[in-house]
């Protein structure tokens, strides 16, 4: 007599996902990072794949806890690659923990990288300047409008990353990444996410200069007649430039690279370079 397959029903995959979008950071630290997000997100699972083997749920428990970083939306492909793998070692399939274990490092990485990109880098700064040109007029719409949008658009991604890793396993996931359409819609969303800071900053960083200076019998204004003159909007492109700067290259606390940019400002003020 055939021995009963074990088989995950659609709503145990998407209790995973749904708690992997709610606690993938829960407890997250430096030892682990997101192991008991992962762990969290499945601990439904191991009564349903092993119901009469203790020993194999405390292994299903000990394997999720390894070392785990990706990014929750586009890397939650993976993790619902994962639960394909052990829906297979529960019925047989020769998939041992190293394999599970090999198979979430070496992949958490690159979709990271592609998480990251489309949507911190990317769709992130897009929201925020529909956001903030709504806000900066005191219309409370503008948080609203950002949280509202963000979900609409991240949860039908997240969702649909997470269900394809779960139905086309291991290949599907390692297809997607050989591809070099992947790259270049990565290098798009790079440039995208590049373009679209540069305007918030064009529109949202403020700096003039109300010196003038005497040439001759002539005055002119610092501002208007040199430097707006060599490139609209110098001062705040500076700014910008500086606080990158001290955050990417100096590796500055953001309270640090604060301070320094008031007391700059102070400065400045007092001594009427700037207005």
């Amino acid at each position: 007599m055939a021995e009963k397959r074990v088989a995950l029903s659609k709503k145990d995959v998407v209790k995973a996902f749904w708690k992997w979008t709610f606690f993938s950071h829960s407890n997250y630290n430096y030892e682990r990072l997101q192991a008991s997000g992962v762990l969290q997100s499945m601990s439904h699972l191991p009564e349903k794949l092993y119901p009469d083997s203790p020993e194999e749920q405390k292994k299903f428990m000990e394997r999720h806890m390894a070392f785990y970083n990706t990014e929750p939306h586009f890397g939650g492909i993976v993790n619902g690659m994962v639960i394909a793998m052990e829906e297979e070692r529960a019925n047989g399939a020769e998939i041992t923990d190293d394999a599970i274990n090999s198979v979430k490092t070496g992949l958490m990485g690159p979709m990271a990288g592609i998480g990251d990109t489309l949507w911190q880098g990317t769709l992130t700064p897009i929201l925020l300047a529909v956001g903030i040109s709504i806000a900066s007029g005191g219309n409370v719409m503008g948080a609203v409008a950002f949280s509202a949008l963000m979900a609409a658009i991240m949860l039908p991604i997240a969702y649909f990353m997470y269900m394809r890793g779960y139905k086309t396993g291991k290949t599907g996931v390692e297809a997607i990444l050989s591809g070099g359409k992947m790259k270049q819609l990565i290098s798009a969303a790079s440039i995208m996410g590049a373009t679209v800071l540069g305007s918030l900053t064009a529109n949202y960083v403020s700096a003039a200069s109300t010196m003038k200076i005497k040439v001759g019998a002539t005055k002119l204004a610092l501002q208007a007649d040199v430097l707006d003159k060599l490139l609209k909007g110098m001062l705040p492109l500076g700014i910008t430039l500086l606080t990158l700067y001290l955050l990417k290259d100096k590796k500055m606390k953001s309270t640090t690279v604060m301070l320094i940019l008031a007391v700059l400002g102070a400065v400045l003020g007092l001594t009427g370079i700037l207005g």
